[in-house]
């Protein structure tokens, strides 16, 4: 199981910044910002980083509002499965800037351009921005794009955790 991070900014309009994904897995793709965790690095400072290199945003760890916490698996292709803590966070500096990575667009809510998201993301964004929070496996088919499968639930508030094998156990309970 993979470390990664998700990060969402919202602005004082409550518009979300998504990235479009300029190359490699999942290239055309709207998506918030994030990747994997570095050695000894923890999920928020990963956050951060992440946010700052695919955006030019800048932010602090204290600032993320964690709002779910995915398994996504890919049982065909067991190199992309990965686990993710995502994050909404309103308070951030900087200038929206597009790497070599991302180009960043903002969006009102009714005008997140699902149809151009991942088909996992399609279905949970739309409930983090109606204020609920996640956790749960979702797991992809054959294709590594198309959810086979998503067995989601609705916390109080997501436990956040350093270690893997307790983040399964939480998941999965």
């Amino acid at each position: 199981m993979r470390p990664t991070t998700l990060v969402f900014p919202i602005d004082e309009d409550n518009r979300i910044l998504l990235g479009r994904k300029k190359r490699g897995f999942g290239a055309d793709k709207y998506n918030g910002f994030g990747g994997k965790l570095n050695a000894g690095e923890s999920f928020r400072a990963c956050a951060v980083r992440e946010l700052f290199e695919e955006s030019g945003l800048s932010s602090r760890e204290e600032d993320l509002e964690c709002v779910a916490l995915f398994d996504f698996q890919f049982p065909f292709d067991e190199s992309l499965t990965h686990v993710s803590y995502v994050y909404f966070l309103r308070t951030f500096t900087g200038i929206v800037e597009e790497t070599d990575e991302m180009e960043p667009h903002w969006f009102k809510p009714e005008d997140v351009p699902y149809a151009h998201m991942w088909d996992g993301d399609r279905r949970w964004l739309p409930l983090l921005l109606e204020n609920k929070k996640l956790k749960g496996p979702i797991v992809f088919g054959r294709d590594n794009s198309t959810v086979d499968k998503m067995d989601l639930t609705a916390v109080e508030s997501v436990m956040e955790s350093e270690h893997l094998a307790r983040i399964d156990l939480y998941i999965n309970e």
